[in-house]
């Protein structure tokens, strides 16, 4: 055993692969050989984007084989603002082709677009770009549509065409994919030590609103923000395993938050906050019961004002489609709403390679 709070002892390790819809993978297969294996489009939709000017420069550009960070870092070196004056709503996969919107702060400066647009297109081909009111968000966006191609499949062809219509149809566990907890879940080696107590203002608010902290913010905030995230979000994926081991993920439990509100319920786990979870009866006391086997993650809520949340437990993909080229390719596409990971989508069927991890690269 362990003594470790959160260890999982069986494998002296943190657990970062958690149970299937289906009881079990039905097939293998390996993802991003290649960057156009992994192809993402990022769709936005808010309510002010019909306004005519402002003073963020939105652009929609497409990238290849950069993170998100790095692409938002150079923005702001060629427009010359601050790193944090360039927003984005989510966080890309660097081995990708992904298309996506980044906001870029540029009061009074609209003469000059069109030479900083050239600037970008040097790098990054500029989809679509114009003028808002507001910086952009984590979150802001509608959601996103993936285009997959899986290769070297091995499995049972029929087996694999049903576990997908099961997918397609009913649903699979909305799990946080382990990129999440970094590496062998170094994310949550260091939420165990980090000093909950910088998350009481600033940090905790940044974790809800990512994107507005101001220019005296360390980058030792942000480091126990992301911590904090990573340890919340394993805490709702072993609240959510407990579920599918007992049969009862698609079923609402006695206490769960607003099911006395309307008829149409939500089935949601916790992120764990300052009180633990919303959920009461015997839903909290299972919550409670499940979370309270890892003292540790939970020491780090203890001082932290960060309230409890709901997450689905269920994530629905829309216009899930897929594609056989010869016996071992595959291509899938479908769309998913923020927050939700393709790659836990694919290991509710396959077991899942990831070329770019064998070649060592980040």
């Amino acid at each position: 055993m362990i003594d470790t709070p959160g260890k999982n002892p069986l494998t002296s390790g943190w657990r970062l692969d958690w149970p299937v819809s289906g009881g079990r993978r039905v097939a293998s297969a390996v993802l991003k050989s290649v960057v156009d294996d992994f192809s993402v489009d990022e769709e936005l939709s808010l309510p002010d984007m019909l306004s005519a000017g402002g003073e963020h420069l939105y652009i929609r550009l497409e990238k290849r084989g950069d993170n998100t960070d790095y692409v938002a870092r150079q923005l702001a070196a060629l427009s010359g603002c601050r790193h944090f004056d360039v927003g984005f709503c989510g966080l890309k996969d660097r081995h990708a082709v992904t298309r996506q919107w980044f906001s870029v702060y540029r009061p009074g400066q609209e003469a000059d677009d069109v030479t900083f647009l050239s600037d970008v297109a040097r790098t990054w081909p500029v989809i679509e770009h114009h003028r808002q009111a507001r910086k952009l968000r984590r979150g802001d966006h509608q959601g996103n549509f993936f285009r997959l191609m899986l290769r070297e499949v091995s499995g049972d062809r029929d087996a694999i065409d049903r576990a997908l219509t099961r997918v397609r149809d009913e649903g699979c566990p909305n799990y946080f994919g382990p990129q999440r907890f970094g590496h062998n879940g170094a994310n949550l080696d260091r939420a165990l030590t980090m000093d909950p107590s910088k998350l009481n203002h600033r940090g905790a608010r940044a974790a809800k609103k990512r994107g507005r902290g101001r220019s005296t913010a360390g980058s030792g905030d942000s480091k126990n923000v992301l911590y904090f995230s990573a340890a919340r979000s394993w805490l709702f994926n072993e609240v959510l395993a407990w579920r599918i081991q007992n049969g009862n993920w698609q079923e609402p439990m006695e206490g769960e938050p607003g099911a006395g509100e309307n008829q149409d319920i939500m089935i949601t786990g916790p992120l764990w906050g300052d009180g633990g979870t919303d959920a009461v009866s015997v839903q909290g006391e299972m919550e409670r019961a499940v979370v309270a086997e890892y003292p540790g993650l939970v020491s780090v809520f203890a001082t932290t004002r960060m309230k409890p949340e709901r997450r689905p437990l269920k994530m629905m993909p829309k216009a899930l489609q897929w594609h056989w080229h010869g016996n071992d390719r595959l291509e899938l596409t479908f769309w998913l709403s923020p927050g939700q990971y393709a790659t836990t989508l694919l290991s509710d069927v396959f077991d899942i390679t990831d070329a770019t991890r064998d070649t060592g690269e980040g």
